[in-house]
């Protein structure tokens, strides 16, 4: 399918991802056609717009821009989540721990096709904070045979409490098809680092792997999931907007320092057709 030029500056970004930056001063980031945009996305799996004005600080401009892309994922608290430190804080997403990795949506009925950022303020570079992104489709593309077979047979059963709006209970294999068929990519939401803090932390228990493995198979996964070959940190610009594929992706934060000025927004946007949750047991589906 062809689509309309992107007429902005596009330069590829190491490990993955493409960053776009405008043509002329005050370029509108609604001047890029979505369509294009989407392309780029799906093939790059990481969009960095930056530069471009948007009037995204009004989250009711941010949700008609993002209801071009597709159908919106809609929250109890509506559109777009305002991801910033909370000083009453029962979550890590509202506190200024890290994250550890994981997709979004994994305890919901629907698996949005990509994440919607705009950064609102940004810490500064000494303060932390930034959003981490792991391409697993180049992590499984690296891996050697047998190390996938061993990856192919693994699965997960996550658990964390419902103290914000998510939780449950979810069961995935490691490796997973690609929604849209193109290829395997990898489910993972990381078990909590020993010795960071960490609100409200999940529990993981694996399929496949005895006991006895446990510690050295997720050792082993971690080097791979943190190899520069396939790992991103994003540094964060007021202004910044970032697409990310959730498909392929897995992200998570840096801790940052407290209190700082760190604000982004975030909406989901459907894949289409809608993705259902295939991880997601029964007695969750309404969770």
């Amino acid at each position: 399918m062809n689509h309309p030029p992107l007429n902005c500056h596009i330069q590829l970004n190491a490990p993955f991802g493409a960053i776009l930056t405008p043509q002329h001063p005050g370029q509108q980031i609604a001047s890029l056609p979505v369509a294009a945009l989407r392309a780029l996305a799906q093939q790059h799996h990481l969009l960095v717009l930056r530069g471009f004005s948007s009037g995204f600080d009004d989250p009711q401009v941010l949700t008609r821009y993002a209801d071009l892309w597709g159908e919106i994922m809609m929250w109890p608290f509506g559109a777009v989540l305002d991801v910033k430190e909370h000083p009453d804080a029962k979550d890590h997403i509202f506190d200024s721990s890290y994250v550890p990795l994981h997709w979004d949506g994994m305890y919901k009925p629907t698996v949005p096709e990509f994440q919607l950022f705009h950064c609102v303020a940004a810490p500064s570079q000494d303060e932390g904070g930034r959003t981490t992104f792991v391409d697993t489709t180049r992590l499984l593309a690296n891996a050697d045979e047998a190390l996938l077979a061993l990856w192919r047979a693994v699965s997960i059963t996550y658990r964390i409490k419902q103290v914000v709006h998510y939780g449950g209970e979810v069961h995935s294999p490691l490796v997973v098809e690609h929604p849209n068929g193109r290829g395997r990519i990898m489910r993972y939401n990381e078990p909590p680092t020993e010795g960071k803090k960490f609100l409200n932390q999940h529990a993981l228990e694996y399929h496949g792997v005895p006991a006895e493995q446990q510690e050295e198979f997720h050792h082993t996964l971690q080097q791979h999931l943190y190899d520069p070959r396939h790992y991103y940190a994003h540094q964060w610009r007021q202004g910044d907007v970032v697409v990310a594929d959730n498909f392929s992706l897995l992200h998570g934060r840096e801790g940052f320092t407290a209190r700082s000025a760190r604000h982004l927004q975030r909406v989901h946007i459907q894949s289409n057709p809608v993705c259902a949750n295939p991880a997601l047991k029964p007695a969750n589906a309404e969770a």
